[in-house]
């Protein structure tokens, strides 16, 4: 086993796919394929699970990738500290649900390692998505919310994935509307004042059942709703048409300016929005200096 394996396993469970991985590595998929079936051989334990869809890491091979990875980073070290070399590009990468402290958190993070060059990754994805993103090793940490409602199915989903869910806090349902909305001036909003404004919701693509929807109360009958992909054109659309959408309350004046305003909503539900990461894996330095970012942003909240 080398550390050249090492790597070649590494980036194919980052990469969910042989051909990509082949790509980012600069050789051929035959080698790469090869060189994975050696040092699965040699360890004799199956790393990877083939599909149609490409490669799932097994749950063996959570195990041994966990320390793969910090073989490599050490070795990185050795080599930073002895052969008085610049320390390999870092890599990091974080899927989440659409939340300004998410985005907060990842600027902490680079700016405390403040490295010459770097290789980092921030997906506000879908739901779905992000489970699958972490449990493929795509994302090391992925963001996303539970309700009494979705619950049981996302839990059953993350725990199915090898996955683990760590709470950050626990919110009351907030509307986000333009600060020139009508409803701007009330101190908290009801369900039957937003009856003739428009919803505004985070599409989910394949996934668009209620149970993977990122805002709460999502099973309600609206009679003017619009679906989109991105943070900023939800954000455009509230402003432009006065519409709403519902969210944990939290938001960044520095990120978003005073345009965007939350005001309660008067509902008897909550969210439990957390952190998943891998069952067995160690969170590399990034990944421990990010959650720890979160954790200073949601502070006051828990």
């Amino acid at each position: 086993m080398t550390l050249q394996q090492l790597k070649y396993i590494v980036t194919v469970a980052e990469c969910g796919t042989i051909s990509e991985a082949a790509k980012r590595l600069f050789i051929s998929q035959p080698s790469l394929t090869n060189a994975i079936k050696d040092i699965e051989e040699e360890m004799q334990l199956a790393i990877f699970h083939r599909s149609s869809r490409g490669v799932v890491v097994s749950n063996e091979g959570d195990e041994f990738l966990a320390y793969a990875r910090q073989v490599l980073e050490q070795a990185d070290l050795l080599e930073a500290k002895f052969k008085h070399t610049d320390r390999k590009t870092p890599r990091f990468s974080v899927s989440s649900q659409h939340y300004s402290f998410a985005v907060n958190a990842f600027v902490d993070v680079i700016r405390e390692f403040d490295a010459n060059s770097y290789d980092f990754t921030l997906r506000e994805t879908q739901t779905f998505e992000i489970i699958e993103d972490v449990s493929h090793l795509k994302s090391e940490i992925g963001i996303l919310y539970t309700s009494e409602k979705n619950e049981e199915v996302l839990k059953k989903l993350i725990k199915a994935n090898g996955l683990q869910f760590e709470k950050l806090f626990t919110a009351n349902p907030h509307v986000f509307i333009s600060s020139t909305h009508p409803l701007a001036g009330k101190k908290t909003i009801t369900m039957e004042d937003l009856e003739d404004f428009p919803y505004l919701s985070f599409e989910q693509g394949d996934y668009n059942s209620f149970y993977f929807s990122e805002e709460i109360l999502s099973t309600l009958d609206r009679r003017k709703n619009i679906k989109v992909r991105d943070r900023a054109t939800l954000f455009n659309l509230l402003v432009g048409l006065d519409g709403y959408t519902v969210s944990s309350g939290v938001i960044s004046k520095e990120l978003n300016g005073e345009t965007i305003i939350a005001r309660p909503l008067q509902v008897d539900e909550s969210m439990e929005i957390g952190i998943i990461t891998q069952k067995n894996m160690p969170l590399s330095a990034y990944g421990k200096c990010y959650i720890e970012a979160l954790y200073q942003y949601v502070s006051d909240l828990r």
